[in-house]
């Protein structure tokens, strides 16, 4: 429930009702970002599988629909992940036969000419293939534009994701070893947990939440069971 913000007492200017609105704008950012993720898609009808995400007021800010678990149709279409209204945000596609399970983030973006495209926005590889020991991991390497920047985005990953996804308990650090965003079990109350399929993700300022979105979608097929390599064209 959200809390009731009252009004000054006193019979302020204008001007110092703006400064009170900016200035809680300013401390809603910089508080963490709690979502609800459930695996569930949007869509109603049979065979749909994905995610919808509510922020803490219920609102719908994240979707993931209508995909099927067949590695195959995964690998030729991908994932799409969309905002509440259904605007694509990332585009999200397995790599062609990978040693490890590697998966990549695209953006779509425009040139100088105002042509659009498909831009990589990062690349995100299981350090095992198994990705079911004790400390699961993953790391996730940005794609910047210059060609240093491209060099060292495979060797020093930006993200590191430690933990068990299966067992809704990661945390995602960058490379400072700063917290990002963790992922847990939702509780009904103090003594309730919910089931799996409905988890709790909070993202700290700072960070993107759809970014973190697109983690937690690739996390949930490379620790999905049974372990599938993707080798598909």
């Amino acid at each position: 429930m959200m809390s009731k913000i009252h009004p000054s007492t006193s019979s302020g200017s204008k001007g110092g009702d703006n400064n009170n609105m900016l200035l809680r704008e300013k401390e809603e950012d910089m508080r963490p970002c709690m979502l609800t993720v459930w695996k569930r898609s949007s869509m109603s009808f049979q065979g749909t599988d994905g995610f919808t995400v509510f922020d803490n007021q219920g609102r719908l800010v994240f979707r993931v629909d209508n995909y099927s678990r067949n590695s195959r149709r995964v690998a030729a279409a991908g994932l799409l992940l969309m905002d509440g209204a259904g605007n694509a945000l990332l585009s999200l596609k397995p790599q062609i036969l990978s040693m490890q399970y590697q998966w990549n983030g695209y953006r779509e973006e425009s040139d100088r000419c105002g042509k659009r495209g498909m831009s990589k926005a990062f690349t995100m590889r299981s350090s095992s293939l198994l990705f079911h020991s004790g400390k699961d991991e993953a790391k996730v390497f940005m794609m910047g534009s210059g060609p240093t920047r491209r060099k060292q985005a495979h060797q020093t990953p930006d993200f590191k994701i430690e933990g068990c996804f299966r067992s809704r308990n990661c945390k995602i650090k960058n490379a400072n070893g700063d917290l990002v965003a963790q992922i847990a079990r939702k509780r009904a109350n103090s003594t309730i947990l919910l089931s799996d399929d409905v988890f709790s993700l909070l993202v700290y300022p700072g960070f993107g939440t759809d970014l973190v979105m697109a983690f937690v979608v690739i996390l949930d097929r490379i620790s999905s069971k049974p372990y599938t390599p993707v080798l598909c064209s």
